[in-house]
């Protein structure tokens, strides 16, 4: 199986070009959203438009829900497409859904703007920041079933079919207006971070405390710097490891956000007295 990938901000346009960019390519089968589509027919996974908040959406998108991880794992294992392709706001995120769904390295990464013109991209951001309009690469007949409350509209793309002289059809989509849009932007500032960073921290045996959670921000992902203080009974090396294990596994699942590196200081030892 070949994986391939469309990386893009928000907005660009990344799920209306979807459709022609499987075609260019062979892939048989979508990855948007938290949904997996083929064709005309959406066959496993809950779209993220469909969450209450910004958050939830994420979440979805990242197939952080273990049952719908393994009902997607189930869906692509029964299709076996030969290519694949998935979406994604960054290298990061796509190489998180890939693992989240047990999928082959990915063969090629796939910039918004390697395909569409710096115009396009522009309109698009004015329709998602103007309207909130996003688009499911899928028909609006599919849709309704797991969006019944939101509004649907249509939206046919033209493709030509490889290899077939004057062969063309139109292939439809659907643009809705999520949930979560209706609540405004919601974004997750950095002091927030840093204090679930060191609450999740603090949560594991050996660690008597946080002097310092530090967060650095970019478009792979966020970066982690805590400085700790540690108890002088226990190795520190080992409970290092169990601090990042942990850390990264509780901030991705109240996020969303991928989490690349958590580097750690030792700012201290506390020596427990001896009654």
């Amino acid at each position: 199986m070949e994986v391939y990938a469309l990386v893009g901000p928000s907005g660009t346009g990344k799920s209306h070009r979807a459709v022609m960019l499987a075609n260019r390519l062979g892939a048989e089968v979508i990855v948007d959203d938290g949904l997996i589509i083929k064709g005309n027919q959406i066959v496993a996974g809950v779209s993220a438009k469909k969450q209450p908040t910004r958050i939830g959406a994420i979440k979805a998108a990242l197939f952080m829900d273990v049952d719908q991880m393994n009902i997607a794992r189930e869906a692509i294992t029964r299709l076996q497409p030969e290519k694949i392709l998935l979406l994604g706001t960054s290298r990061g995120m796509v190489e998180k859904i890939s693992q989240r769904l047990e999928l082959p390295a990915i063969t090629e990464f796939i910039m918004i703007d390697q395909i569409a013109s710096p115009k396009e991209i522009r309109k698009a951001r004015i329709m998602r920041k103007q309207h909130s309009k996003h688009v499911i690469p899928a028909p609006t007949i599919e849709v309704k079933k797991s969006l019944p409350e939101i509004i649907i509209d249509p939206l046919q793309v033209f493709l030509k079919r490889k290899g077939l002289r004057d062969r063309r059809n139109w292939l439809e989509q659907s643009v809705v207006r999520p949930t979560f849009t209706l609540y405004g932007k919601f974004t997750i500032s950095q002091s927030t971070l840093g204090v679930i960073a060191a609450f999740a921290a603090k949560a594991v045996p050996g660690v008597v405390g946080v002097q310092r959670a530090h967060i650095v921000r970019n478009e792979q992902g966020i970066i982690i710097e805590l400085d700790i203080v540690f108890s002088s009974k226990i190795n520190i090396s080992n409970i290092s490891r169990d601090v990042q294990v942990y850390v990264k596994e509780q901030v991705e699942k109240m996020t969303g956000l991928a989490v690349k590196h958590i580097n750690i200081t030792v700012a201290g030892l506390k020596v427990e007295e001896i009654v």
